[in-house]
């Protein structure tokens, strides 16, 4: 984590008041969260709708352990006779601070975007970059204007890679963060229907998505999901000082899949890259697609494919996302609620209905959020493709799921598709259609918590 005297922080935070009278005291690491200040941090607080951060400078100090704090200028009665730095607004302070500490490192970046799937690529890449390197990466979803910058700012000295979510809700936001991080390389995962409240449209969501290369730096390298046919066509025509590899499913990429076998939690493939055949223990075809960039980065970076198992034997993958437990029954549930679109969530009923091994099959669906005005129609739409054959029950929580159960209920029957505004009551009667031979699939947007059905099955 950056480790600086107070006099170089107000420098690289553009500090406006003289703190030579604390010139030497050193700070530890940033926080913006009072809850886990540490021993020397930099509290930096911000206006809120509810509540100031300012209120608490003092006592943070006094109190908390903190060194030092930011102060925005246009607050009234900063505390006097203590470290307090300045600044014309704290969120751009912050910002420029983590700028000018990046700069400052000796250091290798991979940047990672994608409407799905950039933070289990981002857990792939690190692990497989950790088997040569010093790795650290975005923790959680600190991936927009203040997270990756704090993000930044607890990157070690020492760290080789940094491997960097960056995620969106509008245009401009991803070249903003691009250009903080400078990465070597970057991954767009793919374009899906997230945020098209916001952007309009999925051809708007790709260029947002394609800002990622404006921070690439000189003969950086653009991997890009080459079954996009948005992406294809953007970059046919890009004559930057980037290389450009694509990965997928199709033949026509630089790296596919050329065998997939599933195995226990997981799958083995081969891909037309080497002779090896890896083994990957998450879920889902789709992750196999996601690994195929993170290999396609790691190589780049200088992990030979010889050493990549070993990485993929290690990878534990952020909460919830294709998260197998056991329920209290000993039906085994696939968590995979901590976000869904049209695409991950079709990606994830697919995975299920071709899984062996069970008699029942039961998925547990909830509200997609963020879809604009079509989101009924998106709702619908995954429901009433459903395989008849494949899906034994589905159960619906929320509001706009109701068409997912419409759709359902006309390709499965009514007496297999149940819908609730309640999850209470969903849970009660899920509980009744499981045993130690079912299968559940429990996915929704991070809104609906969903993780709470998971939790009273495994009770």
């Amino acid at each position: 984590m950056i480790q600086k005297k107070i006099s170089e922080i107000a420098q690289m935070a553009g500090a406006l008041n003289d703190v030579s009278k604390f010139s030497d005291v050193i700070v530890k690491g940033v926080t913006i969260d009072t809850r886990k200040v540490e021993e020397g941090n930099l509290f930096v607080p911000f206006k809120g709708a509810r509540t100031d951060g300012h209120n608490f400078v003092e006592d943070v100090i006094k109190n908390g352990g903190a060194s030092a704090a930011l102060w925005q200028k246009d607050v009234p009665n900063p505390p006097e006779d203590l470290p307090i730095l300045i600044v014309e607004d704290t969120t751009i302070a912050l910002q420029e601070l983590a700028r000018s500490y990046r700069n400052s490192l000796d250091i290798k970046v991979v940047g990672i975007t994608g409407s799905n799937g950039k933070t289990t690529t981002k857990d792939m890449t690190a692990n497989l970059l950790a088997q040569e390197f010093k790795v650290q990466k975005t923790e959680g979803n600190f991936n927009n204007h203040l997270g990756l910058p704090l993000t930044l700012l607890r990157l070690r000295e020492d760290t080789e890679v940094a491997v960097l979510e960056m995620g969106m809700s509008s245009k401009g936001e991803i070249e903003f963060l691009t250009e903080m991080g400078r990465p070597d390389a970057v991954i767009i995962t793919n374009i899906g229907e997230s945020h098209l409240l916001d952007l309009g449209s999925r051809e708007a969501i790709a260029d947002a998505k394609l800002e990622i290369i404006a921070g690439l730096k000189n003969n950086g390298l653009i991997i890009f999901n080459g079954d996009e046919p948005l992406l294809q066509e953007r970059l046919a025509d890009y004559d930057g000082q980037g290389q450009l590899k694509s990965f997928g499913a199709s033949h026509d990429n630089d790296m596919y899949p050329v065998s997939v076998e599933p195995i226990e939690n997981g799958n083995k493939f081969k891909t037309n890259q080497c002779d090896d055949t890896f083994y990957l223990p998450v879920l889902g075809n789709h992750n196999i697609l996601n690994a195929l960039a993170a290999m396609l980065a790691a190589e780049f970076l200088g992990v030979p494919f010889g050493k990549m198992n070993d990485g993929f034997a290690s990878l534990k993958l952020t909460n919830m996302r294709m998260e197998l437990s056991e329920g209290a029954q000993g039906e085994k549930i696939i968590n995979d609620a901590y976000n869904a679109s049209p695409t991950s969530m079709n990606a994830a009923i697919d995975l299920v209905a071709n899984l062996s091994g069970y008699s029942r099959k039961i998925l547990v669906l909830g509200d997609m959020l963020e879809l604009g005005p079509l989101e009924e129609e998106y709702h619908y739409k995954v429901g009433s493709a459903l395989d008849t054959g494949k899906i034994d029950y589905v159960f619906t929580y929320g509001k706009l799921s109701e068409s997912i159960a419409k759709g359902a209920k006309e390709v499965l029957g009514e007496e297999k598709v149940f819908a609730f505004q309640d999850k209470h009551a969903l849970s009660s009667e899920l509980k009744k259609y499981v045993t130690d031979e079912t299968i559940v699939l429990v996915k929704a947007s991070r809104g609906m918590a969903l993780e709470e059905v998971v939790q009273s099955l495994q009770k």
